[in-house]
């Protein structure tokens, strides 16, 4: 039996990358209808970043839910799959997510960089410490 409490955590990173998925094409389509912008006018990316301005910061972060998040991935499957029962890597994976939700919530809406910034180094000790109690395990098995 796996430990069943790291589901939710990732449970709710993916339901975050679908969300910032569907912010992201909502307000791009709105974007390119205002603008009257041909669809294949964004064939390449930087016509998208020249053209599409106002929907860059979703953009962006729809880019970033597949970096530092895949780590995440890989950590909460890697733990499922050596069956690691840890009440802190099930903290850290939930403070890892809340941060991604709150990064990803600057970058699309006021997008102060220190803030998002602030987050993401956040996040990213989050994850460096799952990783510990991972290698711990693995290490001391």
């Amino acid at each position: 039996m796996f430990y069943q409490p790291l589901l939710i955590p990732l449970l709710l990173q993916v339901g975050l990358i679908f969300i910032v998925w569907l912010i992201m094409y909502a307000t791009r389509i709105t974007e390119m209808k205002r603008k009257g912008v041909d669809p294949q006018e964004l064939a390449n990316a930087e016509a998208k970043h020249e053209l599409l301005k106002d929907v860059a910061g979703a953009s962006d972060n729809f880019k970033n839910q597949f970096e530092m998040p895949m780590m995440f991935f890989i950590a909460i499957l890697t733990a499922l799959i050596l069956v690691i029962q840890s009440p802190l890597l099930n903290s850290l994976a939930m403070a890892f997510v809340l941060l991604r939700m709150v990064h990803s919530f600057v970058h699309i809406t006021y997008n102060k960089v220190m803030h998002r910034f602030m987050a993401y180094a956040l996040s990213s000790f989050a994850l460096i410490g799952m990783w510990l109690i991972i290698a711990d395990n693995i290490v001391n098995r």
